[in-house]
């Protein structure tokens, strides 16, 4: 490491704050990688240094965070997570900016995910300065937008509405705000076309919900399903583009208006976690798994962002290999590329040409990205330390590090990076949230909302889509659907006059105005919204959700094939027909990967319900299989290798769990039974299970009772297994309570 000369050092700051002094530090960090979606904060008069014990701390709050705040509309508002036992759960929080006031927290109860708890709050919040709303993604799967008080405005429960998987790993992808959007990447299958698992982008508008459009611009997943990396958004060729590293090993850009895929480049053989960063038209992208080729590990590319297609080949502009920045994504300041590796080693690289300058170690555990702001460099590391660099055309020179610790001594972890606003510096660690700022410099006014998305123009469409392109529905109730159009582009434009609006595979009436109403006795349905417009047409998915009581005895299907609306997350899960003639549903041993596995039957609103199956383990040496089903978030677990009955909401944590010995056999037909009720005695749930032999008379007593001091208030019923072995279902009912 080379440090450039210390008077030099002294004057560049010297200047830095002379500028400062008589210019405005009201820069907002609405995105996790900033206004730019680069790294760089435009604020000056920031910090080069700060004592834990008070200089330049303007305030610390008690939190526990993971990831990266966001800073707008006078707030600061990071996602973490709070309690301890049965009571541990999700929580997004707002500051005061200037004060560090806390104004409003929101709790969210984590269930039906196997993400352990020290993970819990790994997605950065992402926030609109019009609206004032944040967007939170749960480790759970629930995507909500809370305003300015903390109230719910809208949310998706994504996992059991569009089939959202969730990994033990943890790592839950981030939304970001673009104009009207909030866009988010997620990994799962869904009915129809959209069963294959693939790594989808969902674009929502911000003030609804609604969604716009779903893009799936890549293959299948590569390696296992977790990963995280985030989407930027950069106006390239006359084209504003979303480009973000998929799960299948490539970087993909689409159109940000539209999701139409337009370039592709294949970086690794396995999944992507670090986020772009875009310099004018060059893209650069960083990993650490296996390269396509060589068969070396880790790689930092430079893309021209110009191209159509697989650019593989043809618009490679560098690249520097066995660099594994695999987690930090880099940050671009000045023609120069700052790119974190996984042991903490910061490589400066020159983005024309791809020479490495200088490299610069700050700890052992590289994880959060490098942040530029007002001449220095901001980096956090997992061992609980925060460094201010000054960096240099051949090193960097540390101006401050500062190690944090929690209360009994060990290190604080931090995982996210600072965000930068009001001439402030803000993160989280495992034992708080910080403020660093000169106590002298007065808090300045709050920025302008940002600009409203660009007006319709005047060239011939390209491409209609119609909102909402994905909906769940109940039979019955009526939905109003609008038709967008845009030009080659992905430009927003006066759509066709006159379009025209069918239903295809749907039992209901849609009107001339985009009207449908779906019929209260149609029962459970998949199928399409369809327009015609001009040489133009459209479809938007819909799944109808039917009346209670049903049932379902796969009777009716033929073998190979499950319900069409359920989701199906299992693996393989399909019709079979034994030996007797009677159908069923056959869970088989899972090919790879944990064989864990959910299949959801109606929506994430449903209440008040009971869920009822038989089920048949199966034994293979010292491999049994666990059968359950699930209701408002609660899964009725019946386990073979312990020979138990347990009941609970969180695979991995155990939150709540409560089970009682249950001697059952393998090969021999079971009926399960789930029921989830508020409790009338106080605040909570319980939770009752109940299994008895097929061929035997239902018994009078529940199996099991569990209580939740906690409120999972709705959730989808759904089927469970864990199936090193094949398992099997049938007759397959849910009725509402009595």
């Amino acid at each position: 490491m080379h440090g450039f000369p210390r008077a030099l050092r002294i004057a560049a700051l010297a200047l830095t704050l002379l500028l400062a002094a008589g210019a405005a530090a009201g820069g907002e960090w609405t995105n996790w990688r900033g206004p730019h979606w680069n790294g760089v904060a435009d604020d000056r008069g920031l910090v080069s240094s700060w004592s834990k014990d008070g200089t330049n701390l303007l305030w610390r709050d008690d939190f526990t965070g993971r990831s990266t705040p966001v800073v707008f509309d006078r707030r600061v508002c990071a996602i973490g997570r709070v309690g301890e036992g049965d009571r541990r759960q999700e929580i997004v929080a707002c500051w005061n900016a200037e004060t560090g006031e806390r104004l409003w927290e929101r709790r969210f109860t984590v269930y039906q995910t196997d993400v352990p708890w020290n993970r819990v709050g790994w997605a950065n919040l992402a926030a609109d300065a019009e609206t004032g709303y944040v967007f939170a993604h749960t480790v759970h799967g629930v995507l909500a937008a809370l305003d300015r008080h903390g109230e719910v405005v809208w949310r998706h429960q994504l996992a059991e509405d569009y089939g959202r998987l969730s990994g033990y790993g943890g790592r839950t992808h981030t939304p970001i705000v673009d104009e009207d959007r909030v866009i988010l990447g997620a990994i799962g299958s869904n009915w129809g076309a959209h069963k294959p698992p693939r790594h989808r982008y969902y674009a929502f508008d911000k003030r609804s919900g609604d969604v716009l459009w779903v893009s799936a611009p890549g293959g299948p997943p590569a390696g296992d399903l977790n990963t995280q990396s985030t989407p930027v958004v950069a106006e390239i060729a006359g084209q504003r583009l979303l480009i973000g590293g998929n799960a299948d090993g490539w970087v993909h850009a689409m159109q940000a208006r539209t999701g139409e895929p337009v370039w592709k480049f294949h970086l690794s053989q396995r999944g992507l976690n670090a986020s772009v960063a875009v310099d004018g038209t060059t893209v650069f992208a960083s990993h650490s798994e296996e390269n396509v080729q060589p068969g070396t590990m880790g790689r930092l590319v430079a893309i021209d962002g110009t191209g159509r297609g697989d650019v593989t080949s043809s618009h490679e502009k560098w690249r520097i290999n066995e660099l594994s920045a695999g987690f930090p994504s880099p940050l671009v300041h000045g023609g120069m590329v700052y790119a974190a590796d996984n042991s903490a080693n910061l490589h400066a690289v020159d983005g024309a040409t791809g020479e490495e300058k200088w490299q610069y170690n700050y700890g052992t555990v590289g994880k959060s990205s490098p942040v530029w702001g007002d001449g220095k460099i901001y980096l956090t590391e997992v061992n609980g330390n925060v460094l201010i660099i000054a960096p240099g055309n051949d090193g960097a020179e540390t101006l401050d590090r500062e190690h944090l610790t929690m209360p009994e001594g060990r290190y604080a972890e931090i995982y996210g990076s600072v965000a930068v606003g009001y001439g402030r510096v803000y993160f989280t660690t495992e034992e708080g949230i910080y403020c660093l700022g000169e106590s002298s410099r007065p808090f300045p006014a709050a920025a302008p909302p940002a600009a409203a998305p660009p007006a319709a123009g005047d060239g011939p469409a390209a491409l209609v889509q119609i909102v909402p392109a994905e909906l769940v529905i109940h039979a019955g109730d009526s939905r109003d659907f609008t038709l967008r159009a845009f030009d080659a582009q992905g430009r927003p434009v006066r759509g066709p006059a006159a379009p025209t609006w069918g239903l295809e595979g749907l039992r209901g009436s849609i009107d001339a105005s985009g009207r449908a109403t779906f019929d209260a006795g149609g029962g459970n349905q998949v199928g399409f919204v369809t327009v015609k417009a001009g040489e133009l047409g459209a479809k938007a998915r819909v799944r109808v959700v039917g009346p209670l009581p049903w049932s379902e005895d796969f009777e009716s299907l033929e073998p190979g094939q499950i319900p069409a609306h359920w989701r199906p997350t299992f693996k393989g899960a399909r019709v079979e027909q034994l030996e007797d003639g009677n159908k069923v549903l056959m869970q088989p041993k899972a090919p790879r990967g944990a064989p864990r596995a959910f299949i959801y039957l109606g929506s994430s609103d449903m209440r008040g319900y009971t869920i009822q199956a038989d089920v048949r383990g199966n034994r293979q040496g010292r491999r049994y299989t666990d059968l359950g089903l699930i209701a408002n978030g609660y899964t009725l677990d019946l386990q073979g290798a312990h020979q138990r009955l347990q009941v609970r909401s969180w695979a991995s944590e155990r939150r709540m769990a409560q089970q009682v010995d249950f001697p059952w056999e393998m090969g021999v037909w079971y009926t399960m039974k789930l029921r989830v009720d508020r409790r009338s005695d106080g605040p909570g749930m319980v939770i009752r299970g109940k299994v008895w032999k097929r061929d035997e008379p239902e018994p009078e007593a529940w199996s099991i009772t569990a209580y939740d001091p906690l409120v999972i208030d709705s959730g989808s019923p759904g089927i469970y297994t864990f199936a090193p072995v094949p398992s099997y279902f049938d007759n397959v009912k849910v009725m509402v309570s009595e």
